[in-house]
């Protein structure tokens, strides 16, 4: 895991380690795409699934999976 979050950009580093965050927190449920994106500074939604898609296709999470209602990431801690 560690090996594939060298590869992420900046952003994504934020936007990871603000859902392990948030999930921690929210007990493994994650947060909307505009949750996402206003906690990190990107106001454009398809900013964020663009991010979301290309940590996707990396491995550090998992879009197909839903934890709550309708969110649909999942983090493989």
């Amino acid at each position: 895991m560690e090996e594939t979050e060298e590869h992420l950009s900046e952003q994504q580093r934020r936007i990871l380690t603000w859902l392990r965050d948030w999930a921690a927190a929210h007990n493994g449920e994650t947060p909307s795409v505009r949750e996402i994106g206003r906690s990190v500074g990107l106001s454009s939604t398809g900013s964020v699934a663009y991010q979301l898609g290309q940590m996707e296709q990396l491995g550090v999470l998992d879009r197909s999976v839903s934890r709550g209602p309708g969110k649909g990431i999942s983090l493989p801690w």
